[in-house]
């Protein structure tokens, strides 16, 4: 019973269901929005034939869900890895989805991804997978439909292939198809850090609520990669003390901070630093570490009701996707213990993917003052809306990001006669 009831608590599309029930019944919302809002309106599953650099042909599975589209095109990442599923790539869309509403993005949700292990393949084999992909899913997918973006084990170089393709099944540039891209070929100022900034921006606020100044905060970046690399520096440029960061293999701590240049340095590609130190503790010993802000950074469910109990910080910002579950909530929110949902604090990268389709819509880029900026302000304000739902209705700011972007979904859907209140 216990293990079913873990399993069940880190499913990613329960959880995304469960939450998303309870901000419905707060909002007074009829049970036909919950059933409307609780599986994507699309959901795709593909096969993907690659040939390897062996000669041996492989079929990869890939899969694309498209939430809700009532606020306008979807939108969302794609993302590599061994452990993509069904219900991954469901919930993802649905964060997604929400992500768009707490932000007033004209989007809905979606996500995508391929199962496989990109450590181990070649660069011609993962640019022959990404341009399989974008051939399978290309009558799903455009600048007016779908538009996908980095996620895990992606980055500007894969989008660029992604790109190319839909460029030729199509026969004409569509830079608006996708986002994420490298500069040159129509990708945007700050999008590669849009992530980790909006995360900072978002620490910012809670640090000066909460009366904690930045200089010599001890934190904790539990990931990193492209999210939590960037943030580890960011936060070391301030004069923050980053106590603990971890990858794939495992995890460093040290209570008098860690030489966060020194580790970026030595990092390979995938995010992975820890394997050439001997004094390496596991992910889950880390997130129980003391500090005054613990940042998962990585996977999702790695904070449950399992060890909720032995968090030892002042708050939590979610810069990964679904790192919290919500048994593990109500325990934090029991022992005084904030934290900033992911739909809000990781939704950078929507933003500025957002401005960057915005430029390329316009043919006119800004610059990355401009872009950060802008992102600022989107961020600053979206927290503002999500603390004041907070304390109206007595619930956490989980609770309050979730009615915050299920609302504007709602009142889209609901003008164009799809449900009712």
């Amino acid at each position: 019973m216990k293990d079913q009831k873990l399993k069940e608590e880190k499913n990613p599309q329960l959880e995304f269901q469960a939450i998303l029930k309870q901000a419905i019944e707060l909002l007074g919302y009829s049970d036909e929005v919950f059933e409307f809002f609780r599986e994507p309106m699309r959901f795709l599953e593909v096969s993907i034939p690659v040939k390897m650099d062996s000669g041996v042909t492989q079929i990869f599975r890939g899969y694309r869900a498209q939430h809700n589209d009532a606020c306008g095109p979807t939108k969302g990442g794609i993302r590599f890895h061994p452990e993509v599923n069904p219900d991954e790539v469901k919930a993802l869309a649905g964060w997604m989805s929400l992500k768009c509403g707490v932000n007033g993005l004209p989007y809905g949700g979606a996500k995508g991804g391929i199962v496989c292990e990109p450590r181990n393949m070649s660069m011609n084999e993962l640019e022959r997978l990404s341009r399989g992909y974008v051939r399978a899913v290309s009558q799903l997918v455009g600048p007016t439909k779908d538009i996908p973006a980095p996620d895990m084990y992606t980055n500007s170089q894969i989008m660029a292939w992604m790109l190319d393709e839909y460029d030729h099944i199509r026969e004409f540039d569509s830079p608006g198809f996708i986002t994420g891209k490298p500069l040159v070929l129509g990708g945007s100022e700050g999008r590669e850090t849009a992530t980790s900034k909006g995360v900072l921006y978002t620490l910012e606020i809670m640090s000066e609520l909460k009366n904690m100044p930045l200089e010599g905060l001890k934190v904790i970046v539990q990931g990193f990669g492209n999210v939590g690399g960037y943030l580890a520096h960011f936060l070391h440029e301030m004069g923050v003390k980053v106590v603990g960061i971890a990858d794939a293999l495992g995890a460093i701590y040290d209570p008098e901070g860690l030489d966060i240049p020194y580790l970026l340095e030595r990092r390979d590609s995938f995010g992975i630093v820890t394997g050439l130190f001997d004094n390496v503790i596991t992910n889950e010993e880390l997130l129980e570490k003391e500090c005054d802000v613990l940042i998962p950074a990585a996977i999702g469910g790695v904070i449950t009701e399992e060890n909720a109990d032995r968090i030892n910080c002042k708050f939590i910002v979610e810069a990964a996707n679904g790192p919290t579950t919500k048994e593990a909530i109500q325990i934090l929110d029991q022992r005084g213990i904030s934290v900033v949902p992911d739909i809000l604090a990781n939704s950078g990268g929507v933003i500025v993917s957002y401005f960057e389709w915005c430029q390329n819509n316009q043919g006119f880029y800004w610059t990355k003052e401009v872009v950060e900026e802008r992102l600022k302000e989107k961020i600053h304000a979206s927290f503002l809306n999500i603390q004041q739902t907070s304390e109206r209705f007595g619930v956490s700011m989980k609770i309050a990001a979730y009615m915050e972007g299920i609302s504007k979904m709602t009142e889209a859907s609901r003008l164009r006669g799809w449900i009712n209140f």
